[in-house]
Order: C-alpha cells, then structure tokens, then sequence
C-alpha cells in the first residue's frame, strides 16, 4: 500500500467546544457519517465548530493578508489533535439572507445565466446583461472633463449611461407603498410633546436636535397647524445640510428616511415592535407599472420564443428546465448546458415547485438548505468533507428517500459527508454513527457510541433505544369544539381552497414539501386574531443576549432583587447601570487582531461575572445576581417557588422552560451557543404566555431527538387539555399519528399541489392509504 493511501480517518481528539468533555473520536474518510444525540448535547460543536470551522480557518490561512481582512475571521477551536481534515464544505440550515432583493434565481445564479441568455439571443436586442437586472437603475449623464495630452489641458464633452433592467416606480422591489400619516404622528401634540410614533424617533436624542435646530418648522406649534410647506419639509424634504451647534449634519423628510432605513429590510426580519408598526402604518401593494415582476417594461418587452425574462422567473423551476431544453442556439451550448444542469439539480433535489423570483427570505429552513446544496450536487470535487445539518427538516417521508440517494451519491463520488440527523430513515444509510450524549447541555459532550448503524440498536443509548420507537394511533380522538373556516385560499399555489379547520383539538397540517402547507396555514390562519404563531425563523439576539433576557424572565428578578435591597432595578442589568466598567457587562474583552481571529479574554475586574463588585453585595435568598444567572432552569425554578426567593412572576416563566424540555439550560447562557432545536424551543415557551386561543407551529420537530419528540407530544396534549386550539404544519409520523384530526394536501408539489387531498382522523387516513401520507405514516404504524 502507498503511503499516501493510508490516510484514512480523520482524527479529532480532545475537543473542548462549547459544552464538549474532551471529545476523541476517528471517522473514516470517503464514508457517510451520522452524528446522533439529543438537542444540545454537543453534535454541532463538534461537526461544525470543531472539525468543519478548523478546516475552513486552515484554508482561509493559505490566502495573503490583505485577503484575510475581506474574510471572516476564524478563531481556532478548543481541541487538542485534529488530523487527516479536507477541505470542508458547509451546507447548514441558516434561513438566506432577508434582503428583499435576494431572490432563488439572484441566490443560485440561474439568474445572470437567464440575463445573459436574453442580452444575446432576446428580440428586440435591448443592451447587456445588466439591462435584465432588477437590481441596476438605468442613470445616464453629461459633463467635461479635463484631459492632458502632450502637455496641454484641454476640456472635452462626455455622456455616459446606463441601461437597467430595475423597475422605476418599485425600485426593483415588486411592490409600492403607502404611509398612514395618521400612524406617523399625532397631530394634536407639537414635535416636543411628542407626536412622532415611529419606534426610535424621540426628542431626547439627535432626532430631537434636528427637529429643533433645523429651522423649517416650529417644534412647539402642534402638527394639524402647520402650513403645507412646513408639513411638505417635516414628511418629505430631500436631504438637505444643516448646521446646528456648530455641527455638521443632514436633515431629511421622516418618509424618504424611513424608506431608506426600516424599509429596505424584510419586514419578517425586523424587531417585533418595528415589525407591528410597519403593518399598521405602511400598505404594501403590487406595482402596478410592472405587475410585480421588478422589472421595466424594457427588460419585459424583449423575447425569446415569446418568452420574456419576466415570464420565465415565474414559471415553475420543472417547466423552466423543459423551456430552456427546448432552445436550440449552438453559439450559447455551454451557458444552456450549466443553466439546465443547475435547473435539473433543483427537480432532483425535490424543490422543482418553486419559481426563480421566490423571494429568498420566504424559504424555510428546509427549502433555504437545499437550495444550497444545488451548487454541490454537479460538482466534479471529490476528496471534499460535506457537512450536513439535518438534511431532511422540511421533507415529506416520500422525499426522504430521495435526499438518502443524494447524500450516498455525494458519498460515492469519493467524498467524506458528516450528517447531524434525528431522523431513523437517515440514520439507518450511515456507513458509521456517532451517537453524543448521555444528556444535554452540561450532561451531555461526551461520546456515548461509535459504531455501526447494527450495534448503535443494541447499545441501550437513549438514541439506540428510540431509534425503533413507533408512535401508535391513538384509540380514540376528541371532539371539535367549533370550527375555523378558511374559504377561497388561493396564497401561492393554492386553488380556492375551503376547509374548515376544528378548534380544541390537536389538528396536522401535512403533504409533500410544497403542497402549500405554509401558504394555507400562514396565509389565512396564522394573522387573525386570537392566533399565536411560532415559525421557524432564527432567535435574533446578539452574544449578550440569553434565555432570561429572550423571554422577559429577567424584569421581575431584577424588581426583586432591586426591592430586597432597597436599590433600583437597573444596577441588576449587565447591559445597564450594574455592568462591570472594564468589560462594560460582556464578561470578556476582545481584542481585534485584524485580519487574524480575534480574542476573547475573561475580564479580570469581575471574573467574568459581568457585574460591578459592589453589585454582587446585594442578595436575595442568599445569592447575588451572577449565581442566579448562572443556575439552570430546575434550580432556578425551585429557587423562586418558595421562602423569601419567591418571585411568582419568574417562576411561572421557568415552568414554561421545563414544559419544553429546556431544565438544563443556565438562565445566563448565550443565545449564541444555543442549537437550533433550543431555539426553537425558547420561542415557543415564550409564546405560550400569549393569551391566544389558538396555536400555530411550524414544523416544531425540528432539531429534536426521537426522545424530545415525545416530550413534545405531551406538551401538545396539555395545551390542548387548558382549552387551547393547535394547529401543525409537520411531516413526523409521530405527530401525524397522535392528531386528533389531520389535513393532507397535494397530491404533489407546486401546481401539482394546492388541493386538500385528505381530511379525517389519523385511523381514516392509514385506512385510506390513496394519499402519498397515507401510504407512509401506514407504513410507520405497521397497518
């Protein structure tokens, strides 16, 4: 055997990330590598912050400095020994950018290959490839320009311009809109008594200096009394310069500044409380100059095969691919072969439902995955370590399979491909397992099995003993109590459905990925009153941030603190007046190292206990506020149920935790550090203080182990039991089979979707057996 062919295993040991205990562990290259365990207990610190971030720091190293800097910077991670690494790959589950300009087509560059297509080959022959883009405004211009030549300086006429395919009503955005004034501001009360209502506009800050220093108006004369032109400069004004107190600075109209700052985000991406505002100040509506599609009427007007560029983004990804088969232009053959190639990895990979002008941040977890995973799957790489995040979140048992083929094809091209997964049908194609444990958080980072798929069954871990596990229908189901009706549902592919939806009761949402799902329940349920919604968007929250901040469980220790000892609420807040001066309340300080990773080092004035020293003198119940934070949620909620601790406000908030299955999180813990399954956990224990009757969950399996599904389950039941109505979208058979009633939509994706294919309890379902559902959760439950 050669020597270079003995390298076979990559070898880690000694991994100390985030909550691991000195992890070793040998993987064989060139084979398909599950990692298995509860939500928490280590899979991802090892996966993704040990082994795929060392990859990617060692690759990033071999680039010049000045390249560096353009790059994010990797620290090394905590680990002893890493050998035999590749280069990795990373497909994880981060939702895309919520850039409302990022579109599929923009994100997968199907997009500048359709451009292309149609500056070369589109009738009438309009300009270049810019000219197709909604993202480029079409500017043109004349001036002088002083040239040199031969030691004379002479001026000469130029013009220049730009033929862009933007739309100019819309900005290249699809969509106008409309400000309520009356939403902006309170017309009885002058700028200084506060009329604004915008969230961030007040008088005690800048916006006040301005509004009082710029001179267009009088900040103390009520707003219903200003004459046109001062109303004109307060809402409208272009960016003007200003001096005020010897400053320099602009003054711009409320509405074209709010355009600029709160608009161009995605409204889903924004705070809560800016996200409330926007929907009850600002209408959105369809441009109507370029009905939606972004673009000018230029960009609409030129054709192939009449065809325009618009007219393809919009056709479903599966008839795209066949149109473009379709086209015959020899002096383009190698931009058609890529174009279709990058279609048909999109058929393949089970998203062919989707059109190329989806705005991006519309993706689930799931769909924003695979569209990743399309650059991957005709690679000619080989010799590469992929790395998986749950590959299967969003996907109907029937796409399972086909997400199985891919991964061992990937496999057999000579890749190594590390998957983190919880799903049994996933588990089983693993050519080695790794299986983290025993528990989560601070019980779990250890390895508990390695192994095969064979002797991970019969090794009496909590993954092994669940990995057989089958949820069985129940004998009997409860009656609906009412019903919610949904009449002419036509969001995305949806086809005037009408059903009625049963209320007190646990009711499953369910069909192949892109059946319209989401667009039914989020379309008409999830925004009427009364409905507490829980979606799979991330937990927004910066490395200060933690699960007692999140969930509000911070304001009542802090008043009781604050009231044992006589002192206000503020001095318990590390990001307020109690912060330790040094570090400023992080409890470590960085140091920027430029295009080098940077450091983070413990603070030395508090220890990293984030608190001034003369904070942690005050006590309740015997401990300052640091202990308190750093105690985990059963101790905590012990700790505020009784004695002079008692604080029932927070104990109430710790209930909620421990419902979820989140007992062993520490109050004081990062949001950062917490995994996806967590996360999404936090929210909903947030959620269920909301004073809705019905609840709507978005695929709340995700990230859990086969254990924690039970969990949930039993969290389900007794929201239900308290009178609440649940409403889940989700593909897991457990859940399926444990619904009180069950609606199946298909019978396929995208405009083979849309239709209500089966309505019934789960027994009418597995009896039926003529759906795609059907057939598997049948299958699931041995029927």
């Amino acid at each position: 055997m050669h020597d270079a062919d003995s390298h076979d295993l990559i070898r880690v040991h000694g991994a100390r990330e985030n909550n691991l205990k000195d992890v070793s562990v040998e993987l064989p290259k060139r084979r398909l590598t599950v990692f298995t365990g509860v939500s928490g207990s280590g899979k991802s610190s090892l996966v993704f912050d040990t082994i795929a971030a060392e990859s990617q720091r060692l690759i990033n190293e071999t680039y010049s400095a000045f390249v560096q800097g353009f790059m994010p910077t990797l620290a090394r991670p905590e680990v002893d020994v890493l050998e035999g690494l590749t280069t990795a790959i990373i497909v994880d589950q981060e939702r895309m950018g919520a850039n409302p300009r990022s579109t599929v087509g923009t994100a997968t560059d199907a997009n500048a290959m359709l451009r292309i297509l149609f500056s070369r080959f589109g009738t009438p022959h309009i300009g270049s490839a810019q000219a197709f883009s909604f993202n480029v405004a079409s500017i043109s211009g004349a001036g002088a320009v002083t040239v040199e030549k031969g030691g004379v300086t002479t001026k000469e006429k130029r013009t220049f311009s730009i033929t862009g395919g933007m739309c100019a009503r819309c900005e290249g955005m699809g969509r106008v809109n409309d400000f309520d004034l009356t939403a902006l501001y309170d017309e009885d009360k002058s700028l200084n008594e506060g009329a604004l209502t915008i969230p961030g506009y007040t008088m005690d800050g800048w916006y006040g200096r301005i509004f009082t220093g710029c001179g267009f108006f009088d900040p103390d004369k009520p707003i219903k009394k200003f004459t046109k032109k001062e109303l004109h400069d307060l809402l409208y004004k272009e960016p003007t310069k200003i001096k005020i107190e010897g400053i320099n600075l602009t003054y711009e109209g409320i509405i074209p500044k709010m355009q600029k700052s709160i608009l161009s985000k995605d409204v889903d991406a924004m705070q809560p409380h800016i996200r409330a505002f926007v929907e009850r100040a600002i209408t959105f509506q369809t441009c109507p100059d370029c009905d939606g599609t972004r673009l000018s009427e230029a960009a609409r007007s030129s054709k192939i095969k009449g065809v325009s560029i618009a007219d393809a983004c919009q056709m479903q990804i599966s008839d795209l691919a066949e149109w473009v088969r379709g086209l015959d232009e020899p002096s383009a053959a190698p931009l058609l072969a890529t174009l279709t190639r990058t279609l048909d990895s999109f058929v393949e990979i089970g998203l062919g439902y989707l059109s190329l002008d989806r705005s991006a941040g519309s993706l689930s977890g799931g769909e924003a995955q695979r569209t990743k995973m399309i650059r991957h799957l005709g690679s000619s790489l080989t010799d590469v370590t992929y790395v998986f995040d749950e590959p299967t979140i969003g996907l109907h048992p029937h796409d399972i399979q086909r997400m199985n083929e891919l991964l061992l094809q990937l496999r057999d091209k000579g890749n190594t491909v590390l998957v983190v997964e919880h799903k049994p049908e996933a588990i089983a194609i693993a050519d080695h397992v790794v299986d983290l444990g025993p528990g989560a958080g601070a019980g779990g980072g250890e390895v508990v099995y390695e192994g095969t798929v064979a002797g991970l069954r019969a090794s009496g871990t909590l993954t092994g003993r669940h990995l057989d596990y089958r949820a069985q229908l129940k004998p009997s189901v409860r009656k609906a109590k009412g019903k919610l009706e949904v009449r002419g549902a036509a969001t995305h592919n949806l086809r005037d459905v009408d059903v009625d939806i049963p209320l007190g009761v646990l009711t499953v949402v369910t069909g192949v990925a892109g059946s319209g799902k989401s667009s039914l329940i989020h379309g008409s349920v999830a925004t009427r009153d009364g409905v507490v919604s829980v979606d799979q968007g991330a937990i927004r929250g910066s490395r200060r941030s933690n699960p007692a901040t999140y969930t509000g469980l911070l304001e009542p220790i802090r008043k009781a603190f604050a009231k044992a000892n006589g002192v206000k609420p503020a001095l318990f807040s590390a990001n307020s007046e109690g912060a330790c001066p040094t570090c400023n309340g992080a409890g470590v300080i960085y140091t920027d190292l430029a295009m080098m990773a940077g450091v983070a080092t413990t603070c030395e004035e508090c220890e990293g206990k984030r608190f001034q020293a003369a904070v942690l003198e005050y006590r309740l119940g015997g401990r300052d506020i640091s202990e308190v934070l750093a105690m985990p949620v059963t101790e905590a909620e012990e700790f505020f149920r009784t004695g002079e601790s008692k604080v029932a406000a927070a104990h109430a908030i710790l209930d909620r935790l421990a419902d979820v299955g989140l007992g062993y999180l520490t109050l004081g813990q990062p949001l950062t550090t917490l995994s996806g399954g967590e996360r999404q956990r936090l929210k909903l224990a947030t959620n269920m203080a909301d004073k809705g009757g019905v609840y709507v969950l978005d695929e709340p399996t995700t990230g859990l182990h086969l254990a924690d599904v039970e969990n949930l389950l039993g969290l389900l039941d007794r929201l239900v039991d308290a009178g609440k109505s649940v409403i889940v979208i989700e593909h897991h058979q457990a859940v399926m089979a444990h619904a009180d009633w069950i609606i199946d939509l298909g019978p396929g994706a995208g405009h083979d979707g849309g239709r209500i294919v089966f309505e019934g309890t789960p027994a009418e379902l597995v009896k039926n057996k003529k759906t795609l559902t059907g057939q598997h959760l049948a299958q699931y439950v041995g029927a």
